[in-house]
């Protein structure tokens, strides 16, 4: 009698999510992902994403049904060496709760000005150049939004360490790798010299103890 095929385990491909005042930005840790084969398609109150997995059949896919609305035409997506990053749009400045499933309606922390939630649709055709609205300010005034707004608390603290070790040379990341692992989280270097030559003591915060979680 044959032995069954083997099953072939995909891997499990996490992502993430932090928020600004105007964007909701979701980070999916997939690695060398082919750039001219990734699919994205985004809805007022979804992100569908699907993308090869290196090296195999299979196919990464992610469908999320969003809390709140966005604004479509003003959501991007960029792919890197070692991830997929995704930026909403809100439609509204509100402070979500969640990211998926009816979210609750926080205080507004900052208005979009309405010119570039307008600017979501395409100009009229032939419309009188009086009404066309100014694209190039609008641009402007959507990246000065994206240089001014930044990440709170834990959010800002991942972004920045996600921008060293995303702009770092391959030392800089083999000493955040090193030194987090070996220190059970606790340190987090980006100086290989000192790193590279010993093992990298655990260093909890003022009044706590590291102890290694055993089963």
């Amino acid at each position: 009698m044959a032995e069954p095929a083997p099953q072939i385990m995909k891997p499990k491909i996490k992502h993430d999510w932090y928020q600004t005042e105007s964007q909701v930005v979701i980070t999916v840790l997939l690695k060398n992902a082919p750039k001219d084969k990734v699919k994205v398609d985004f809805g007022e109150r979804s992100l569908s994403l699907s993308s090869p997995l290196p090296d195999s059949d299979s196919e990464f896919s992610l469908e999320l049904e969003l809390a709140h609305e966005v604004v479509p035409d003003m959501c991007s997506m960029a792919i890197s060496p070692s991830k997929i990053e995704v930026k909403l749009r809100k439609k509204e400045g509100l402070r979500w709760t969640q990211l998926e499933g009816e979210g609750q309606k926080e205080e507004k922390v900052k208005a979009i000005p309405q010119a570039i939630i307008d600017a979501s649709g395409p100009p009229p055709a032939k419309c009188p150049s009086i009404f066309r609205k100014d694209w190039d300010k609008i641009e402007k005034d959507i990246k000065k939004m994206e240089e001014e707004e930044k990440p709170e608390g834990e959010a800002a603290l991942n972004a920045l360490f996600q921008k060293i070790y995303g702009e770092g040379s391959d030392e800089v990341r083999r000493a955040m790798n090193k030194s987090f692992v070996e220190s059970g989280g606790t340190v987090l270097s980006t100086n290989w010299d000192q790193v590279g030559k010993d093992k990298v003591d655990a260093k909890p915060p003022d009044g706590l103890e590291f102890k290694k979680w055993t089963e």
